[in-house]
């Protein structure tokens, strides 16, 4: 799987602490909810992203691969 950019949506503001969990990706506010942007390398990168938001008790709204 080459390297692709991916978005992930989850409910509502995340604070600046959780921001700094995606140190290599862009984080933006688009309430209500939050969107986490950035290049996933591999399925293994994907799966452990999505399990990283699970983590910090964040609820996915949506994930999509971003067309450019």
């Amino acid at each position: 799987m080459p390297s692709r950019r991916y978005e992930f949506r989850v409910a509502g503001r995340v604070s600046e602490r959780t921001r700094g969990a995606f140190p290599d990706m862009t984080v933006v506010d688009a309430p209500p909810e939050t969107i986490i942007v950035g290049e996933i390398i591999d399925e293994s990168h994907l799966h452990g992203v999505l399990a990283l938001i699970q983590n910090l008790g964040l609820r996915v709204v949506a994930v999509n691969q971003v067309r450019e």
